[in-house]
């Protein structure tokens, strides 16, 4: 069988691996989606040439926490906090979510993450209202051609009008989609998204976690998000029942004390960012500062297009921003000037390349142009204005990039966008697709008579006591082990 070979030539390489560094002119030689070569000059003449002359050449972005299904209400929740976005989007929107809908919304999420650089990301897919949905969510990510963590959500957007009956019918479709969809290796790999811990009674909790680990699959949970209420907490439980491990993502942390934070280092736990979320919806401070203190490499996640921008470079600059802003304060308080920044662009581009691919369990896949790793690269510059001229190559990629000077795109070492050109599907028919989905979307919604967010006075106040009779359910779980509960 022929091998099939391409030569990135000429281009201003940032391996992100440090034993390589950087080649401020260099090629690439891929062979059948491997990268196997990577020098200031490599004599190939039997492959197919992508020219890089003026173009930065690097890993594609890692995004660690997209609920992708939601391109489909781009924008929705820009004036939402995260209450409204708990009734308005997972318990409004979702119901109104057709199987095709959630495969259209991770179909053109994933092509749209694609078009910005990003070439892997972790979908949190929490709108798996029925098996139906589950395999329309896979077939969206296989369709688009994007490397990605499908981690299968049991959320339950319809409490009284379940298509699945109980938590259990929900792990057996897990299991289903896992014999289904990933009996062999590919793009996609398994992953689960716990619902929201003390969102359910305690065992349902251990019940997911033992799903994920019956399959060796990674585990995401959103944590540390609701302020004054133990909903999304349950670390330090989990810790003293021994269910953390380096197989789990925790997503925003914002509201974690020191014990949380000993806990996920203690446990090589990964730590998710999601800054324009967390800022804008009240979840609070981002925890880059607290990441630095207790050891946790930080990744990016844009979380949510219904309210963010899908486009990862945003995210780069304004958690960069932040974090600098952040480290700062105390010096500026004491009325001083800080003598030099406290995180550098070239560290928060590995945000989203070296630190999320590791994040993810795909370190020796994927995040740097490192021989022997799949293909998955970018090339940034062409044209634009932003891209000119470019004195700093790290700086012009976390301060001056958007989708439009991402230039060409390959995935596996499959080219899906070339020269500013999504080659891998019609854009112009896919935004009228979506468009028409929208609309259908939020037609059934107010067939229905709801009106969003529709969030109910005292939101949280309603919600807390359920939460703290499940955490309760935890601790009594903790002591019948032995343990002590922090």
């Amino acid at each position: 069988m022929s091998t099939h070979r391409t030569v990135v030539r000429n281009g201003h390489v940032l391996t992100m691996d440090p034993a390589l560094g950087d080649l401020p002119v260099g090629d690439v030689l891929i062979e059948d989606g491997v990268i196997t070569a990577v020098a200031p000059s490599l004599p190939v003449t039997d492959a197919e040439v992508l020219d890089a002359t003026g173009h930065l050449v690097l890993p594609g972005l890692i995004d660690t926490h997209r609920h992708t299904w939601q391109s489909l209400v781009r924008g929705i929740c820009g004036d939402w906090t995260l209450g409204d976005y708990y009734f308005g989007i997972r318990l409004g929107v979702s119901p109104a979510f057709t199987p095709d809908d959630v495969r259209l919304g991770n179909f053109y999420g994933a092509v749209d993450a694609l078009n910005a650089g990003v070439t892997t990301l972790l979908d949190f897919s929490h709108c798996n209202n029925t098996p139906d949905h589950s395999d329309g969510a896979v077939r969206g990510l296989q369709e688009a051609g994007i490397r990605a963590a499908f981690c299968y959500g049991f959320f339950e957007s319809s409490p009284e009008a379940t298509a699945f009956g109980d938590h259990a019918a929900r792990v057996a479709d897990f299991h289903r989609i896992a014999d289904t969809h990933f009996s062999s290796d590919g793009l996609l790999t398994l992953g689960v998204s716990l619902s929201e811990i003390f969102g359910l009674p305690w065992d349902h909790t251990v019940a997911e976690l033992a799903a994920a680990r019956e399959r060796r699959a990674l585990l995401v949970n959103h944590a540390g998000c609701v302020f004054g209420s133990p909903l999304c907490t349950g670390i330090t439980e989990m810790e003293a029942l021994g269910l953390l491990g380096p197989d789990m993502v925790h997503v925003h942390c914002c509201s974690f004390g020191d014990p949380e934070w000993e806990a996920i280092a203690r446990t090589g736990g990964k730590v998710s960012i999601s800054t324009q979320t967390e800022m804008n919806m009240g979840f609070g401070r981002p925890v880059f500062g607290r990441s630095r203190r207790h050891g946790v490499a930080p990744t990016l996640s844009a979380d949510v297009v219904s309210l963010n921008s899908g486009d990862l470079w945003h995210e780069l600059r304004f958690g960069l921003s932040y974090a600098r802003a952040d480290a700062d304060l105390p010096v500026n308080a004491a009325g001083a000037m800080p003598d030099a920044v406290s995180f550098t662009a070239r560290e928060a581009l590995g945000w989203s390349t070296v630190n999320a691919a590791d994040a993810l369990g795909l370190g020796d896949r994927i995040g740097s142009l490192t021989p022997g790793k799949r293909a998955d690269l970018i090339l940034v510059g062409g044209p634009a204005l932003e891209q000119h001229p470019r004195v700093d190559p790290y700086a012009t990629l976390v301060f001056q990039t958007s989708a439009a000077g991402v230039r060409t795109v390959l995935v596996d070492g499959r080219v899906v966008k070339r020269d500013g050109v999504f080659t891998a599907t019609d854009l112009t028919a896919l935004t009228s697709e979506a468009d028409a989905a929208a609309d259908r979307i939020l037609a059934r919604i107010r067939d229905a008579g709801r009106e969003l967010p529709g969030t109910p006075p005292g939101a949280w106040a309603a919600i807390d006591p359920m939460a703290r009779e499940y955490h309760e359910q935890a601790i009594r779980a903790v002591k019948d082990q032995g343990g002590q509960p922090s």
